[in-house]
């Protein structure tokens, strides 16, 4: 059982963010919970998406919605990517790196099978926006971030700010 009072986003460079992600084998309550705060957590930080190793559980599972509208609330377990199609650059930014945003190049339209809360199978055609959450959480699962997929005019630019975060993060740990 997860401690959800608890539970909040943790910011690069916590490891847990470069670890790859177990599949989850258990669909009950505490499942249900976990994506319930996950999508809480994702609405108060204002974001579009939330994988699990971004609240510290290395589970397979992410939250999302990216109109903003309650009834497009979405969580994926053990989501899966097929099929992409067409490529397009576009700025993304990503709750466990605050303050920055990088050019990321993603497929416009993607496939995205997986299961649902009560372990139901799940497909969904996805483009655009829709499309780019699913790859960015997925890479999460996997332990991708955006600053692993960011040109060589992005580093530079976001060079401070990553610092800024590693020296914060080394304050926290030696406490």
């Amino acid at each position: 059982m997860y401690d959800l009072e608890r539970l909040h986003i943790v910011h690069y460079p916590d490891p847990r963010l470069r670890e790859q992600c177990k599949p989850v084998t258990q669909f009950d309550d505490g499942l249900a919970a976990l994506a319930m705060r996950m999508l809480q957590l994702m609405h108060e930080a204002r974001g579009v998406g939330l994988a699990a190793p971004q609240v510290g559980i290395l589970q397979r599972i992410f939250v999302m919605n990216h109109t903003g509208e309650p009834e497009d609330d979405r969580v994926v377990v053990n989501p899966v990517l097929h099929n992409p199609h067409g490529a397009a650059e576009s700025t993304e930014g990503c709750l466990s790196i605050p303050g920055v945003s990088v050019k990321v190049r993603r497929a416009e339209r993607i496939l995205l099978t997986g299961q649902d809360l009560r372990g139901q199978p799940v497909e969904v055609p996805t483009e655009d926006l829709q499309a780019r959450v699913c790859q960015h959480e997925t890479d999460h699962l996997n332990g991708i971030l955006i600053v692993d997929r960011m040109g060589p005019t992005d580093r530079i630019a976001t060079r401070k700010t990553l610092r800024v975060l590693e020296n914060t993060y080394r304050g926290k740990a030696r406490r």
